[in-house]
């Protein structure tokens, strides 16, 4: 299979930017503004993108390909522990703390390949992940507030992140299989996971603040938007992955949250440098 053009890259990387910044405003206002429970809105976000797959399949936009459960069951695990604490890092953190610490992402992954995998690096991609997480700082660092439990789940983020993104460009080269053919596997799986260990971790799922608590209409639509978000961002991440690298996605992440933020006047100065250091350093990567 051809590689795909710079052209192609560039615009699955400006829509994945487009909408992990749409999904980061979305669950931040849920989680504040209505205290919807976190794991089960990511079990949402797997049906509804389990069902987005099987509509693309139904259209003849992939063909299924028959891959081994004890395969998929560790991607399965890491992408339900990807979701849910990059989202409970995002509900206790400000967004300023989160996009600090997911910078880190980067270098681990860069770890994890080199160590694990038998990856090189070149020195010129190495140092880049230097002025990529200046620009963010410099982006975000008047919203940077730390708390105990949020840097424990951010951190657990960062490492199960890591782990998940290296495993989904490895097993598409494994299997030698797309984007769709992966995620339509792994996304059910995942959300069956999640079904079991909802009753044991969340409130009683026909509580008031259960999964299918008395939420208002407005509430419901914004989690079915949020979940049709959540396909976009699943399915742009797994083709970015599979065509490029997990390097190259996740230097991408300093621009994914900028519009969550409520920028002070006198911080758009730096808010401009930030992005433009982080711009020139993603040049490397396409």
């Amino acid at each position: 299979m051809a590689a795909p053009s710079k052209t192609y890259v560039t615009v699955a990387l400006i829509l994945n930017i487009l909408a992990s910044i749409t999904i980061v405003l979305i669950n931040k206002w849920i989680y504040t503004k209505h205290g919807f429970p976190n794991v089960s809105l990511t079990c949402i976000h797997f049906i509804v993108t389990s069902i987005g797959l099987v509509i693309c399949q139904q259209l003849n936009l992939f063909q299924p390909k028959s891959l081994p459960l004890t395969k998929m069951l560790p991607l399965a695990l890491t992408f339900c522990g990807f979701v849910v604490f990059t989202n409970l890092s995002l509900e206790t953190n400000t967004v300023g703390t989160y996009q600090l610490i997911k910078t880190m992402t980067t270098p681990c992954i860069m770890f994890i390949q080199t160590f694990f995998y038998d990856k090189k690096f070149s020195n010129k991609i190495k140092f880049t992940v230097i002025p990529i997480s200046i620009g963010v700082f410099l982006n975000s660092y008047f919203d940077i507030k730390f708390n105990l439990l949020g840097i424990v789940y951010a951190t657990i983020g960062v490492l199960v992140t890591s782990l998940y993104q290296v495993w989904v460009g490895e097993k598409q080269h494994e299997f030698q299989i797309n984007s769709m053919q992966l995620l339509y596997y792994q996304a059910p799986l995942s959300a069956g996971l999640l079904m079991i260990v909802i009753p044991f971790i969340e409130a009683p799922i026909f509580s008031l603040h259960g999964t299918f608590g008395e939420w208002s209409y407005e509430v419901v639509l914004i989690v079915l938007l949020s979940a049709v978000v959540a396909f976009s961002v699943n399915l742009s991440i797994y083709w970015i992955i599979g065509n490029t690298s997990p390097v190259t996605r996740d230097c991408i992440y300093p621009f994914q949250v900028k519009g969550a933020e409520e920028i002070p006047a006198s911080c758009v100065k730096q808010q401009i440098i930030g992005c433009v250091i982080g711009a020139e350093e993603l040049k490397m990567y396409i």
